[in-house]
């Protein structure tokens, strides 16, 4: 029969051999875990470069489709109406009922035309598009606000907003917008057509 001292000494083995084989276990986990760690560190790696790559490539594209549309002279139908729901419903709350493009109306002689038009139950947005922003651009169209109710008579009592869009703004023409108030509306770092300068005419 096995001694205390020698029961101890097999314990003390049986216990050696644990400890080793539980350290060399931990270290390969480790080691597993620092290797999926660095792949998951290069998945990551390769998705940002993709995204960005693919942000890059867009801006490309809205560039090229902006220059063709100024060329053909269709940036209300081909830029401004197809953001415009999208625009006015996160800016204004705005559910648009009516929306027109090229709006002409007569009146004593005298012409009137909109680039665009949107209203729901309680504002109307009168929209005019130029190809290239120029600061007095923004006096003619704010004297053309003051108008819009004698041509667009169905609409009194609603708020009239101007917004002014264009494919990108000069930093002189949208602070002059800005002090008018009038909204500009353009490509937000060639990625997604936005008000330019929301914040600083709802704070004027």
């Amino acid at each position: 029969m096995p001694t205390v001292e020698e029961r101890i000494e097999t314990l003390e083995s049986i216990l050696g051999q644990f400890i080793v084989h539980t350290d060399v276990a931990l270290r390969r986990l480790e080691n597993e875990m620092k290797a999926f760690k660095d792949e998951m560190k290069a998945f990551k790696d390769e998705m940002k470069a993709f995204k960005d790559e693919t942000r890059e490539e867009n801006k490309k594209r809205n560039r090229e489709w902006s220059n063709l549309a100024k060329k053909m002279g269709t940036l209300v139908e081909d830029l401004i109406a197809p953001a415009l729901r999208p625009v006015l419903s996160k800016h204004f709350k705005c559910e648009v009922t009516m929306e027109g493009q090229r709006m002409f109306r007569r009146k004593s002689g005298e012409d009137y035309e909109i680039d665009a038009i949107a209203a729901c139950d309680n504002k109307v947005f009168m929209i005019e598009v130029r190809s290239t922003p120029r600061f007095d651009d923004v006096k003619e169209i704010a004297e053309k606000k003051d108008r819009f109710f004698d041509f667009f008579p169905e609409h009194k009592g609603k708020e009239l907003i101007v917004i002014f869009g264009s494919i990108t703004f000069p930093d002189n023409v949208s602070q002059h917008a800005s002090r008018s108030g009038v909204y500009v509306m353009g490509w937000r770092e060639w990625e997604y057509m936005d008000i330019l300068n929301f914040d600083e005419v709802k704070t004027k």
